[in-house]
């Protein structure tokens, strides 16, 4: 606090980080730059757009006006040499504000409709830096539009959205070869038949369920071997499902893994009934537990709850 009223009151630039600025304080004594860094405007003609931050942790007071600054190097310029970065020193100045780029949301594109996006959705920023090849031309994603001279691009990615806010000069006037690869509509999976369907929507998932059931080779207690892999294979696909909320995952889990238990009845049973004939006296308390739910299992077995 002491160095910003020591620099304020000799006229100098001054860090205004932590000073509890509120932001309607700021919108009325932000300076000729409004959310764009002054310093990336004078040294590179670049348009970084801060309006997004507000910490205020690289920002400056200068002659009762505010500027925002996008890095700790341009802030410490800007203090040294203010007058070299605003008026009437600045090399560059602030286009006016139906000028300057701005992102747009999908309803936002959508609702300017029958207005159509430039260079038929292809991303400029790709097209461009891939020194407009054909393979360069990609189409854009409406999750990443801009507006800008009342015209709407797409681009491909958020840096190449971010790109294209900080220098649009460079990439909004371009021309598209005579040629363009073709637009790929999007094919709905419920469109597709039963086949292409598995293929394209749960091959993969699919087939970590069939492994887990070739290497377990699951035989429930009064099942045949396939409907005990028809149910082993459900429960888990539904267990490790990422669509399912984590409560109906773990429930599918403890289902699995019983199903797993009930399985090994088979096998433990038919090796300790070797041998000859135990009395139930002398049977361990572990055997008659699962002999007992072995045999329950006869009834509920054609009942199992997927």
């Amino acid at each position: 606090m002491q160095s910003y009223t020591e620099r304020t009151q000799s006229g100098r630039a001054a860090c205004i980080s932590r000073l509890c600025i509120t932001p309607k304080q700021l919108a009325c004594q932000l300076g000729e730059f409004g959310q764009y860094c002054p310093v990336c405007l004078a040294l590179h003609q670049h348009l970084v757009d801060l309006s997004d931050d507000t910490a205020l942790t690289h920002a400056a007071e200068y002659r009762t006006h505010y500027y925002k600054l996008c890095d700790q190097n341009h802030l410490q310029k800007f203090l040294s040499t203010p007058d070299q970065f605003v008026a009437p020193n600045c090399p560059h100045t602030l286009p006016q504000p139906h000028l300057l780029p701005r992102k747009l949301t999908e309803a936002q594109v959508k609702a300017k409709f029958p207005q159509q996006a430039e260079m038929q959705g292809f991303c400029p920023v790709t097209y461009k830096d891939g020194k407009q090849r054909y393979e360069a031309l990609i189409q854009g994603s409406l999750e990443y539009a801009v507006e800008y001279k009342e015209r709407i691009y797409i681009c491909e990615s958020k840096q190449k959205q971010d790109t294209f806010m900080r220098i649009p000069e460079t990439y909004w006037d371009q021309k598209l070869p005579v040629k363009v690869p073709p637009v790929c509509e999007p094919v709905s999976l419920t469109s597709l038949p039963n086949m292409g369907y598995l293929e394209q929507g749960v091959a993969r998932p699919l087939i970590k369920a069939m492994t887990a059931a070739g290497i377990f080779k699951p035989k429930f207690p009064f099942l045949s071997i396939q409907r005990s892999a028809e149910i082993y294979v459900a429960y888990h696909l539904k267990a490790f499902n990422p669509k399912s909320p984590e409560h109906v995952r773990q429930m599918y889990k403890r289902k699995l893994a019983l199903f797993e238990e009930d399985c090994a009845l088979i096998p433990y049973l038919s090796s300790e009934m070797r041998g000859a004939y135990k009395p139930p006296g002398e049977r361990s308390k572990d055997f008659e537990a699962k002999l007992n739910r072995f045999l329950a299992l006869e009834a509920l077995g054609p009942q199992i709850d997927l």
